[in-house]
C-alpha cells in the first residue's frame, strides 16, 4: 500500500513544447502536486501546499519512485 493517495492526473500535449504529467496526491494531510516529463518520468517541479500557499515539496527519493511507478501505470 502507497503511503499517498493520488487525487487527479493530467496529461499536458503542450507544456512548453513537451508532454508532461501532473500527479496531485495527499501524504500525512498536506496537499501535493508532482510534474514529470512525459517521456522518461523526469521531475519538472514539485510543490506542497500549506496555509494557502504553495512552497516546494522536498520528497524522498523513495517517495518519488514510488510516485514514478503508480504514474507509469496509469498513463
Amino acid at each position: 500500500m502507497n503511503p499517498y493517495e493520488i487525487n487527479n492526473m493530467i496529461i499536458d500535449d503542450e507544456f512548453d513544447g513537451e508532454e508532461s504529467v501532473t500527479a496531485d496526491f495527499t501524504h500525512n494531510n498536506k496537499e501535493y502536486s508532482v510534474t514529470f516529463k512525459k517521456a522518461d518520468l523526469e521531475i519538472i517541479n514539485s510543490w506542497v501546499f500549506e496555509d494557502g500557499t504553495s512552497i516546494p515539496a522536498n520528497l524522498s527519493d523513495n517517495m518519488i519512485e514510488s510516485l514514478k511507478e503508480d504514474v507509469k501505470k496509469r498513463i
